[in-house]
């Protein structure tokens, strides 16, 4: 070293001459990116154009696809699918699934008719016992889950199949007649009645179900509880070290999917009229919510996703039973496109994470 060059004595003076200009960094998105954040940031976006566009096909191809009636009968028939898919949309978000959701909801509104009519109990009695013993149900998925540490596909499989049983054990495969319900227990139909505005038929059942979606949409997105609901989906670990209970965040979720369930087994007697432990749903509602799920958008993977969504999804299906039916095309094409949509649905959610990753 020459004897000029003399050693900084301070760290001031060692900083002379450097360049004080702050780091910048440049992140030039293209178009597909920026369109790639948004879709993240807004999840029901994909179902709600798949929605109008869906809209908008079956509108030119059939004159009558836009009158009331028609669309009222849409959302008449995706009642029960929509309530479910509440229920579905709480447990998917927790990066869970409920194969049990169609069972609760046909063993509720078993319980609700059998108690009035085997037991003697009146009616709104009934359907409280029906809604406590449906969150029940979904306790014990719950409580499997979160303290016995089970997986929810196992846990929710075996509830399936054990409330399917109970539901025929506890029926005697009996059926209750939709003109005894009429005539003495009134209360258990009550979602069946309809207001007619315009001469367009709308049941109550309708109003119950967007009620429902849009205080959980609230609920989700403005409350603790709901963000502790997302966060437990995204990563359960990281939650419980942040001081959110998780084991008890699960076990309210899949109790309140239960609740849910109870409520569309109440709204099923209103809707078909009969209490029937063969009811389709039981063996068809889980599956019907699930595809309700993923093409609105919910992440199978938990933590992303709109309830808004989900009832996107719900809607889409509704359109295209019916609008393919209005055409006059094979009721099979409505399966085609249905799966078609749940892998393209699934395709577009692994797209969106990268965004997070």
């Amino acid at each position: 070293m020459t004897s000029d060059a003399k050693a900084a004595t301070t760290f001031e003076e060692g900083l002379k001459g450097a360049s004080e200009k702050v780091a910048e960094f440049h992140d030039d998105k293209t178009a597909l990116k920026r369109i790639q954040h948004w879709l993240h940031q807004t999840p029901s976006a994909v179902p709600m154009i798949v929605l109008v566009v869906a809209l908008v096909i079956f509108g030119v191809l059939s004159a009558n696809f836009f009158k009331p009636t028609t669309l009222s009968t849409i959302l008449q028939q995706i009642a029960i699918v929509g309530i479910l898919g509440c229920a579905q949309s709480i447990v998917v978000l927790t990066a869970g699934i409920d194969l049990s959701v169609g069972a609760i909801a046909v063993f509720s509104s078993v319980l609700m008719g059998q108690m009035t009519f085997r037991y003697g109990i009146p009616a709104p009695l009934a359907i409280l016992i029906g809604l406590a013993l449906g969150t029940a149900m979904g306790f014990i998925n719950g409580w499997l889950v979160a303290k016995v540490k089970l997986p929810p596909f196992i846990v929710t499989l075996g509830t399936w199949q054990i409330l399917l049983a109970s539901n025929f054990i506890f029926s005697a495969n009996e059926t209750i007649r939709s003109s005894d319900i009429a005539a003495q227990a009134p209360a258990l139909q009550f979602w069946g009645n309809a207001i007619q505005p315009g001469g367009v038929k709308v049941l109550y059942a309708v109003f119950l179900m967007i009620a429902l979606v849009a205080i959980m949409a609230y609920v989700l997105r403005h409350t603790a509880w709901g963000r502790h609901v997302y966060a437990v989906g995204d990563d359960p670990d990281a939650a419980e070290l942040a001081g959110v209970q998780t084991k008890r965040i699960l076990i309210q979720v899949y109790a309140l999917a239960g609740l849910f369930c109870a409520i569309a087994g109440w709204v099923m007697i209103g809707r078909f009229g009969s209490v029937s432990p063969t009811a389709s749903t039981g063996q068809l509602g889980n599956i019907q919510s699930i595809t309700a799920v993923v093409i609105g958008g919910i992440s199978l993977f938990g933590g992303r996703g709109s309830i808004v969504g989900m009832f996107f999804g719900a809607l889409i299906v509704g359109v295209f039973e019916m609008g393919l039916r209005l055409v006059g095309t094979d009721p099979q094409w409505t399966f085609f496109l249905i799966g078609v949509l749940i892998i393209f649905a699934v395709a577009v959610d692994q797209w969106i994470r990268k965004v997070s990753a």
